[in-house]
Order: C-alpha cells, then structure tokens, then sequence
C-alpha cells in the first residue's frame, strides 16, 4: 500500500486524488492532522506554491507529502483568476461568488475571448526535500452561464476542450479520466509506483 499525506483540508480534492489513484493507495489529508501548520501560499506561480505547501508540511510530518496548487486561467481575462481562483471575488468567497465574479469580468471586456484552461502542479516532498513536480493541463472555455451540478470551484462554467458538456455536466468518472489534476495525479502515480 503507498502511502502518502495530501496537504490539503479541501476535501474534494481529496476524494479526487483518492479516486483517480484507485487501489493500492492511501491518501491522508490534514483534516484529521490538525497540530500540522497551515501554510501561506506566497509563491507567484502554482508551482511555486505546490512546492511551498509540500516542502513546509513534509518538514512537520515523517512520511511521504503531496502538495497541490491548481487554478483556472481565462484568455480574455490576461491569465485570471490564475493563482487566486479560489478567493478570486474574496478572502472566504464560495464556489457561487467567484463564478459570478468572473462571468461579470468576461461580460464587462466583451467580446473577450473565452479560451481558457485549467493548471495543476504537485509537488512530492519529504522532510523537506522536493522529490518531484509533476504538471496537468486542460484546454478549454468559459460558458456564458453555469451549467451541471457535478464537481466544485469553475466547473460549471468550464467546458473542455472536444465536449459539450461542462466539467460539472460530466460524471466523476469521465472528469476524473481527462482533468488537470486527473493528469498529474497519474505522472504522479507512476513516479510511487516506481519507488517501490
């Protein structure tokens, strides 16, 4: 069994690391660690802030640490939300709040182009040595309004590159098989199974 702890408390991502590894994994997350340090993501870029969050938390912890930093970039929106994605409208602001900021940008600078995609890095540390960086990508666009109930963050206003549907419009399975992190986590998975 690999093991390995995911310095996330977003449990989503979680249950998505867990079910695109499948089998033969074990992945803890910082929900049930709470005496591990919350670390400030301060970096420019996803990499950057992977790297931190993993290097940081692998330093308080003996195993091995996997740390995720992933965003949403829009064209027409010179690269935004980028690293802010998740508090894009806000400090605390919900999945609803950001979405609605970014529809009100594209429509404020239309006819902005709505290609975008979405960026993950992971970054694999122990006892604060990074052992591997490993990146997915997903081109795609922004819809003009939301459109499924599935997955979390943009997905409703995401439509893939090649589908119709957006990421929430699609099953956990078929997100699960083409996403950004989906194609991280498998150069990842690849890396553990090779250490063993």
């Amino acid at each position: 069994m690999h093991q390995f702890l995911l310095a996330t408390r977003n449990s989503h991502k979680t249950r998505e690391f867990a079910e695109i590894l499948g089998d033969g994994f074990d992945v803890q997350d910082l929900a049930d660690i709470v005496e591990l340090p919350v670390v400030e993501e301060t970096g420019l870029t996803f990499k950057a802030n992977a790297i931190l969050k993993a290097v940081e938390t692998s330093k308080h912890f003996p195993e091995l640490v996997v740390a995720d930093d992933s965003g949403l970039q829009v064209d027409g929106l010179d690269g935004a939300p980028g690293i802010y994605a998740a508090r894009y409208a806000g400090e605390h602001a919900t999945d609803a709040a950001n979405i609605a900021k970014l529809l009100a940008e594209l429509t404020r600078r239309d006819p902005a182009p709505r290609s975008a995609r979405f960026r993950c890095f992971l970054a694999l540390a122990r006892q604060g040595e990074v052992l591997g960086i490993f990146e997915g990508v997903i081109e795609g666009a922004i819809v003009n309004a939301p459109r499924g109930s599935a997955g979390f963050g943009y997905d409703p206003v995401f439509q893939p590159q090649g589908f119709k549907q957006t990421f929430a419009e699609l099953s956990p399975v078929e997100k699960n098989r083409i996403s950004h992190r989906a194609r991280a986590i498998r150069l990842l998975r690849t890396a553990l199974l090779a250490q063993s």
